[in-house]
């Protein structure tokens, strides 16, 4: 009975890490070279894959649909206060 409250507690620590996980890392694609990079968010949410719709052209943010703004704002709120960062 006490090795199944073990296995139980190990599943649990097991989904609460992967579930904080998730909230704190993803990936973003340069906005310059197009790669992929895995980092580590300043600041939990759920979102996982952050892109730049602008990408290094001088488009103004009033000139971007809703969806590329809500975008791009999250691209500028999260990639430049990232923690930690490397190429995938």
């Amino acid at each position: 009975m006490a090795k199944k409250k073990k296995t139980g507690a190990y599943i649990i620590l097991l989904l609460v890490l992967l579930f904080v996980g998730r909230f704190f890392s993803g990936v973003y694609e340069d906005d310059e070279f197009s790669e992929k990079y895995f980092f580590i968010k300043s600041s939990p949410t759920w979102k996982w894959h952050f892109y730049s719709p602008r990408g290094m052209s001088d488009q103004k943010l009033e000139e971007m649909s809703p969806d590329q703004q809500k975008e791009q704002i999250m691209f500028e709120k999260y990639i430049p206060n990232r923690l930690f960062s490397f190429p995938i």
